[in-house]
């Protein structure tokens, strides 16, 4: 029997072993991450393809599109696409592990190739709103009740009115994708939270990416119906030291179970699971089980639910 509650994961890149952005993914593998994440209790997960070349890009959305066409545990557990880049802000800090060399502006040609790709199946996707000039990707996706997601950015509180006036309307895990150094007052994540009650605000709940202290804060400024956690899991999720891969590159894992990039640098996605990040957050900042759903299965739902697309609600699984 599968474990209650059922989450959500809104930001997903692998899963114990399976590189959802590897270019060697076979049927058989998503498969096998689909069955991990049903026995984990997880309902549904958005499939995120980060930044890398566009045709890579591509290419990754539309195998995984084939085989969830063909394979009902997988339609039923993967809901969709969150596209990750490649539209971010290039800046070292804010591009996070994110490669430069791939990083560019905004484009609605290259926007119309990924969602021509992902078969329909784009919910959600990050761009930087500094990076989309005349906000016409925004627009663009807005107007197809895509979810335009903020994030490895450091746009001006004018340029998020303006983002959120064109149909921005969630933040991408804040508190990260940005320099471990900023002006202590005028930054993203003050200008963020200045605007949360217009936004979804996800946050990567490890305690990695963001301390406890400051994410308990972060939550209370929000607040309990606008925020929404994440895992942004890789393929070390769930695992325990060793070497693994998103797409092109390389993830290091060491005793501590925190994704790093080979050289230490900086973090790359995240290895706790839904039901880790969720007894985290009872135990390290005493929320209680009702917040917990909350933040990991309501809350994400209901960001989906708004977007207008009927297809948010998942095919039943055959028997």
């Amino acid at each position: 029997m599968n474990p209650s509650p059922a989450y959500i994961d809104l930001q997903l890149n692998g899963y114990k072993g399976i590189d959802f952005n590897s270019d060697e993914l076979s049927a058989g593998a998503l498969h096998e991450a689909c069955e991990l994440l049903r026995a984990d209790g997880v309902a549904g997960v958005l499939a995120t393809v980060i930044t890398d070349a566009l045709d890579r890009m591509a290419a990754r959305l539309a195998k995984i599109a084939t085989i969830r066409h063909g394979d009902p545990l997988v339609r039923d557990v993967i809901w969709g696409f969150h596209i990750e880049g490649p539209f971010l802000n290039e800046t070292p800090g804010y591009v996070g592990a994110h490669p430069p060399e791939h990083v560019r502006p905004a484009s609605l040609e290259a926007m119309q190739r990924l969602l021509d790709a992902a078969d329909g199946l784009t919910r959600i996707v990050t761009l930087a709103p500094e990076r989309d000039a005349g906000l016409r990707v925004t627009r663009l996706l807005a107007n197809q009740d895509v979810i335009v997601s903020a994030g490895h950015c450091d746009a001006t509180l004018d340029q998020l009115r303006a983002a959120i006036d064109a149909g921005l309307s969630m933040f991408t895990h804040l508190g990260n994708g940005c320099p471990m150094l900023m002006h202590r007052h005028d930054n993203i994540i003050q200008r963020v939270l200045s605007m949360a009650d217009r936004l979804w605000v996800c946050f990567i709940a490890d305690g990695v990416h963001v301390a406890y202290p400051a994410l308990g804060n972060y939550l209370r400024c929000v607040g309990p119906d606008r925020a929404i956690v994440v895992t942004d899991g890789t393929a070390a999720a769930g695992l325990g030291p060793g070497r693994y891969t998103i797409g092109s590159q390389e993830i290091l894992i060491g005793e501590e179970l925190v994704a790093w990039a080979p050289d230490r640098s900086h973090l790359i996605g995240a290895t706790a699971t839904m039901p880790q990040v969720a007894a985290k957050l009872g135990r390290d900042l005493g929320l209680s089980r009702e917040a917990v759903l909350q933040l990991t299965s309501t809350n994400p739902r209901r960001a989906l639910e708004t977007a207008g697309k009927a297809s948010f609600n998942p095919e039943p699984t055959a028997t």
